[in-house]
This record gives structure tokens, C-alpha cells and sequence, in this order.
């Protein structure tokens, strides 16, 4: 059975932030900081020049000292606007009703909300009250990933289904001046805030990535890696926090990558989430491919930062726009705390 991912649409943050702003803000907040000159130099070159938020960086959920209460409810009601907005896009885009659609996975771990994206989607939107639903909600950054390949089981196991995959994050949640490690101070610059949905179906809708079934997937979770990317919660707000032994962690997990896709399995093209330009560049030289196959991911990092989830199916679109040649083998890979890995493989069919 061929699976086909469709052509996404992408919702950003309506305010659009410098990296300039962000490190006027930095030294303005933490102008003692022992490590100011370093951390100013280390935002500069994350490679993130804008990216985009939902409230202005001057907002008390941003810079300010609201709550904890305050900042994951204004993280969710922006992340619902945003992947209502997405989701509403992408069925313009495929001509499709809500009606027709069969299934829903969404994804979002900024802010906290029962019930979960998924219920409010299926009411804001009018989905059928029968659709099948999963909500992931701790996923993060390789949560677009896993919900495409969540939405391939569905269609796998229900042949002629409809499923409607929609990832959202508000990651200007975390940004937390109570926080001033220097790994911090780069989350700071690192991360934006979107939505982004799709179509999986073995319904072709248009041009896009096609599998031949769950086969064409792959997840791994690193063994001891719990601490290397994690989120907190404290009475100041949402943090996000990472080890020393993040830095490498792509490059621990990429042999198995590379042993699933088999030395037979040639890529020409990949959608790599933009963690940052050293996880771009490491996953590409691991796949075989130079910085001309991985532009879309590079283009999004510099003019959009690290979405968080929505970032594969951003990158996806971005492909359309300039897409391989039929027949052409790809493959997207993501990367989450603690440090998992998930991926697909397919060709691209015009």
C-alpha cells in the first residue's frame, strides 16, 4: 500500500523578533553576567538571524515575571489559534471538507491543557464526532515526525483513511529570564513559535512524499539519555534544559539511521529538523549529502529558528516550493528529549 504525505501549510507567530532584539534583551536582563561577551558572541552564530512569536518580546509570558499559570495558558490558547488556522489552510489546499476527514494526531508540548489540541481541534473544526484521535503531548521537537508516522499506522491499519496530522508549539513559553546557564541564554535565540498540518492519506493529494507502509519508518529512543533534553516546570515558568552530552547525541544515534536505511538505500534529498546548524550538518554528512540537498532545513533554521515539532512539516512545505524529481529517494529525520529519534523514508511522487 503506498502512504502519501501531502503538502503541508504553515501557520508562524505574528510577531517577527531579531536575533539583534533578542541579544538587546539579553544584555539588558543580565548585564552582570560573568558570560555576557560569550553568550552575545554564541547567539550570533546559532544561524537563527529572525523568528517568529505569538505575543511581542516585551509580554509578561515572555520577558516579564508572569506565572506559571499565566504562561502555559497563554502557550496553549495561542498554539489552538495557530493549529486551527493550519489545519483550516490544509484543507483549503487539498479541497477537502472537514467531513472527510477520518482521523486526527496532534502534537504540542508547550502549555498544558485537558482536554488535550486534538478534542479542541475536532470542535473548532467540525471534524466528525467519530474521528479517530491521538494526542501526543511530550514529544517536542521530534513530535512532527511522530505524528506522521502515528497517522501512517492509522492509514496502514484502515485502508482508504483520511488522516489530518497537526503540530503546534509556543516555545516563546520557555523563554524564562529566570534562566541563565548559557545554554539557556541559546534557547533563547534558538527557538519560534508556529503551527504547521498535513494530509496522510493512501489517497494521493497532490505531489509529495510517498512510503509503501509503516516499514518505511523508524523510531529509537538512546538508552540513558533522559537528562540530555528535558523540560521543567517550576514556579517561575516552563524551562527547557539540556546536558553537555546533548551536543553529540545526533551523532550517537545516526549509525542506526543509517543501518535502517541500508547501504542500498541511496537519499538525494532530506527534510533534517533544524536543532541547530551542527545537527543539520552532522545528520547530512551521516546521510551522504551536501549543503544544496539540505537548504530547506538550513533556510528554515535562519528565517524561522527551531519550531519545535511543526519544524519537519515547515521544511516539507518549503520542498514543495522546489521539489526533487520524481522518483527521487528522501528521507526526514527529527530528533527529542530525552533523546529519541524518529524518521522516515519514501520517494517523491509528482
Amino acid at each position: 500500500m503506498a502512504i502519501h504525505i501531502a503538502q503541508p501549510t504553515t501557520i508562524l507567530g505574528a510577531h517577527k523578533v531579531t536575533t539583534a532584539e533578542i541579544a538587546d534583551d539579553i544584555r539588558h536582563h543580565h548585564a552582570d553576567h560573568p558570560r555576557l561577551r560569550s553568550i552575545l558572541r554564541i547567539v550570533g552564530n546559532t544561524g537563527v538571524a529572525t523568528r517568529h512569536f505569538t505575543r511581542p518580546l516585551t509580554a509578561d509570558t515572555i520577558t516579564g515575571t508572569a506565572s506559571v499559570g499565566d504562561r502555559a495558558t497563554a502557550a496553549f490558547e495561542d498554539a489552538l489559534d495557530m493549529a486551527e488556522q493550519a489545519a483550516r489552510n490544509t484543507l483549503a489546499l487539498h479541497g477537502l471538507d472537514p467531513q472527510d476527514i477520518t482521523g486526527i494526531v496532534t502534537t504540542h508540548s508547550t502549555g498544558w491543557a485537558v482536554p488535550g489540541l486534538d478534542i479542541h481541534l475536532v470542535q473548532r473544526l467540525g471534524l466528525p464526532a467519530t474521528v479517530q484521535r491521538i494526542g501526543l503531548t511530550t514529544l517536542a521537537c521530534a513530535g512532527g515526525t511522530q505524528a506522521l508516522i502515528r497517522a501512517v499506522d492509522m492509514v496502514a491499519a484502515r485502508p482508504g483513511s483520511r488522516v489530518l496530522v497537526v503540530a503546534a508549539e509556543v516555545i516563546s513559553a520557555i523563554y524564562n529570564h529566570a534562566d541563565n546557564a548559557v545554554e539557556h541564554m541559546i534557547y533563547k535565540a534558538l527557538f519560534g513559535d508556529s503551527a504547521a498540518a498535513t494530509i496522510v492519506s493512501d489517497q494521493p493529494h497532490g505531489p509529495g512524499l510517498t512510503l509503501t507502509g509503516p516499514a518505511d519508518t523508524y523510531e529509537h529512543v538512546l538508552p540513558d539519555s533522559l537528562t540530555r533534553y528535558a523540560g521543567r516546570i517550576d514556579s517561575t515558568g516552563l524551562h527547557f534544559d539540556s546536558t553537555k552530552e546533548a551536543l553529540s547525541a545526533a551523532d550517537d544515534v545516526l549509525p542506526g539511521v543509517t543501518a535502517w536505511l541500508g547501504q542500498q538505500h541511496i537519499v538525494d534529498w532530506a527534510v533534517i529538523h533544524p536543532g541547530s546548524q551542527r545537527i543539520i550538518a552532522d545528520t547530512a554528512g551521516a546521510l551522504g549529502l551536501d549543503e544544496h540537498d539540505t537548504r530547506h532545513s538550513t533556510a528554515t533554521l535562519g528565517d524561522e529558528g527551531n519550531l519545535g515539532g511543526p519544524s519537519v512539516l515547515r521544511i516539507l512545505e518549503r520542498t514543495h516550493a522546489e521539489p526533487p524529481v520524481a522518483g527521487a529517494h528522501g528521507v526526514m529525520v527529527a530528533y527529542g528529549p530525552g533523546f529519541n529519534t524518529a524518521a522516515i523514508r519514501g520517494v517523491w511522487a509528482a
